[in-house]
């Protein structure tokens, strides 16, 4: 099967995480927003699946994953579908649970740090909410990402004897996601993340087993992994990395 990832063209946002797995499982796809228009792709794309009148179980918003004839939208809904099928996540009922139970909490994750940056929402440019950011950050920076970032410290090392992985004894679509988020950290926040990360060996180690991997290093060395930019989820303002 060839996949089709709907997704907004130029950022990587949550549209990444399905990308990393699809990458990691060699699994053929369409990324159908970066295909010419005259090939049926880009925006324009997107917006036909998003306003289609014929799909029973339409999708919100991207990133929205075609699988056959079913359409399937929300990065951990989609994740927990492929992660069976790729082979990226426990084949037991608990396992795959746990596994989905992490997804979700990484988004949450995702979300405060997006909110650092537009904590009035995306509707304001950030230039209109500079104070409400740095307050947000403040708070963000010095309680609630280290609270994430020990609380997955600490699902590292209760799965230590079993490798490297936040889940079981191989790698998981939620070893990608955390990577992928301690990549954006680094980003967003290099000064504060760096500090964050120092006493947190478990993390700084998965983040580079992760980009390490034959699969992922190509990806990112051939262009078609997307740089950080400030048009994304993850955005570098220096006057709140403190």
């Amino acid at each position: 099967m060839t996949y089709e990832l709907y997704y907004w063209p130029g950022i990587q946002g949550r549209g990444e995480f399905i990308r990393l797995a699809l990458e990691e499982a060699g699994a053929r796809y369409v990324d159908v927003a970066v295909l010419p228009r005259a090939k049926g792709g880009g925006v324009p794309a997107i917006l036909e699946v998003l306003e289609a009148r014929n799909i029973q179980r339409p999708p919100f918003a991207p990133p929205i994953l075609k699988a056959g004839a079913r359409f399937i939208a929300q990065t951990p809904n989609i994740l927990l579908y492929l992660g069976g099928r790729l082979r990226l996540a426990p084949a037991d009922e608990a396992g795959k649970l746990w596994t989905h139970q992490l997804q979700l909490t990484i988004l949450d994750f995702y979300l405060e740090i997006f909110h650092t940056h537009h904590p009035l929402g995306d509707g304001y440019a950030y230039e209109e909410q500079k104070a409400a950011a740095k307050r947000r950050t403040k708070d963000f920076l010095a309680v609630r990402m280290p609270k994430f970032l020990g609380y997955f410290e600490r699902v590292l090392e209760l799965n230590g004897a079993r490798g490297p992985w936040m889940v079981g004894a191989r790698l998981s679509y939620v070893d990608l996601s955390t990577a992928q988020v301690i990549a954006g950290l680094r980003y967003a926040f290099p000064a504060a993340s760096r500090r964050a990360l120092r006493n947190r060996p478990r993390l700084r180690a998965l983040h580079d087993v992760v980009f390490d991997r034959p699969r992922i290093a190509r990806y990112v060395a051939s262009g078609r992994r997307l740089a950080f930019n400030n048009e994304d989820l993850f955005r570098h303002y220096p006057e709140l990395d403190r």
